[in-house]
């Protein structure tokens, strides 16, 4: 088997008998790259060389030499991190991300090679992106997924051995769905956020993309842990993920919440999800219905709570000190001519959006009503879990929809995340793991939701119930 297409875990054992080297691994991939993503378009920067830390790797993670792609809003110092946005061209960030450093203090190969993504991580679909949408490689005429499509797409298409992204409303589950492969959200405050560039502050989480669930356990361990530098982050131990991956859910408790599959659902998604749960009854789980009476309200919440935080982070790229100046005769001029030519569609939408409910007379009616409504939200997960290890969901109403379906339609493309929004509202963790394909071969995700703090339970799931079925081993035909 190529080399590109080994997962990280076989490449470390590769690595340690000695049957590959370093080098094989980045020169596999970087021939891989120019092989395929002219078709996929997962990437909008290529360094070309990965950066090490000067420091020996520390045993703790143990994989020196397996690179990793990152998503192009976790800042990398002296590399464009530029959000997929002309308001930020250009822009290097002085520092590294917290996950940045950690993964170099751990030896890893940080090839800097950034993936593509919604602008600012506002959409569902990669195609709110300066650079043009990424294409999914299960179908090159349907999108990734978003807002993390290009990390998703990268390592679907094998250009990436693993990727980071960022999820505030399901920007790693819905993507990881679309393109089949495992994406993981972690609990909020898991993982730093020192480095991410903000889109909504109370929701966003760096998480992993990878191939398997071995994998992405793995990667966890490594970037998951306390960190100073951001005041949401909770100094809770982190366990050892691998050690969770035990092979047996008998007497595991999973709830099947019944306000995910009414009306909306594909058809062809809801028997895959049904197939998906009578696979983990025969693993030995206990599934039963329950409910989450406060979903319906999710979407409205989240696109008031998110817009307004988005509209208050990115008040500060205005032309003055990063990205994108427009020249002017006066500084209003200037500020307006940057932000309008500066910024998209979709962020201008989610900007304007923001401000209103943050405006003088709609902050009680808007903004305070949805404070309050997920709250609401998060007691019914809380109900679940005094019940339940585990809830099982759709990741996606529906499969990979064809490039440019839905973006005449943004409520219809706000929709495409339901069933993941909950989750970051609620601050719970989630994973997205390929469960089935529909008839015209795109990929299904099968989403796995736990108590917070407790992403050992979701990855001993995911893993019991991916190797019992061969869904991960399934590769688009590029």
């Amino acid at each position: 088997m190529e080399i590109f297409r080994l997962t990280a875990a076989e490449l470390l054992r590769k690595l340690k008998k000695c049957e590959i080297t370093d080098k094989d691994i980045t020169s596999s991939l970087s021939a891989r790259i120019r092989e395929s993503d002219e078709k996929v378009k997962a990437y909008v920067r290529l360094t070309g060389q990965p950066h090490f830390l000067d420091a020996e790797p520390s045993a703790q993670s143990g994989l020196s030499g397996i690179p990793i792609s990152i998503k192009d809003n976790i800042c990398t110092a002296g590399v464009n991190t530029e959000c997929c946005s002309k308001i930020l061209e250009g822009f290097k960030p002085p520092y590294d991300a917290t996950v940045i450093h950690k993964l170099k203090a751990g030896g890893m190969a940080i090839a800097c090679d950034k993936t593509n993504m919604d602008e600012f991580a506002f959409g569902s679909s990669t195609e709110n992106s300066c650079f043009g949408p990424t294409h999914n490689p299960w179908n090159l005429e349907c999108v990734p997924g978003g807002s993390s499509g290009g990390s998703a797409a990268a390592v679907a298409a094998d250009e990436a051995v693993w990727a980071l992204g960022s999820d505030t409303g399901g920007s790693i589950r819905q993507p990881a769905a679309f393109c089949g492969v495992v994406g993981l959200k972690p609990t909020y405050g898991r993982v730093s956020r020192y480095g991410l560039v903000a889109f909504a502050s109370s929701l966003d989480q760096i998480g992993p993309i990878t191939k398997d669930v071995t994998d992405c356990a793995m990667l966890l361990g490594v970037i998951a842990g306390y960190d100073p530098h951001d005041s949401t982050s909770v100094n809770s131990a982190v366990d050892n993920y691998c050690s969770a991956l035990t092979n047996d859910i008998k007497g595991m408790r999973i709830g099947i919440p019944k306000e995910y599959f009414i009306e909306g659902i594909d058809p062809q998604v809801k028997k895959i999800l049904e197939q998906a749960v009578a696979k983990l009854k025969d693993l030995g789980a206990y599934c039963r219905e329950v409910s989450l009476p406060h979903t319906e309200y999710a979407v409205p919440v989240y696109y008031i709570v998110a817009t307004a935080e988005a509209s208050s982070n990115l008040a500060r790229f205005d032309g003055v000190q990063y990205g994108l100046r427009v020249k002017e005769k006066n500084i209003i001029d200037m500020y307006k001519r940057t932000r309008d030519q500066g910024f998209g569609v979709e962020a201008k939408r989610r900007i304007i959006l923001g401000t209103f409910s943050l405006s003088h007379g709609y902050y009680d009616a808007y903004y305070l009503r949805a404070l309050k409504v997920r709250t609401l939200i998060k007691q019914d997960f809380d109900a679940v879990f005094k019940e339940c290890d585990c809830i099982v969901t759709p990741t996606s109403p529906t499969a990979a929809f064809k490039i440019g379906e839905k973006t005449d339609d943004p409520l219809k493309m706000y929709l495409s995340d339901i069933y993941t929004i909950s989750v970051n509202l609620a601050g719970i963790p989630a994973i997205s793991v390929p469960c089935g394909f529909t008839k015209e071969g795109l990929p299904v995700g099968l989403q796995i939701l736990g108590k917070a703090f407790d992403e050992a339970a979701l990855l001993r799931t995911a893993y019991a119930y991916e190797q019992a079925t061969p869904w991960h081993l399934e590769k688009p035909k590029l």
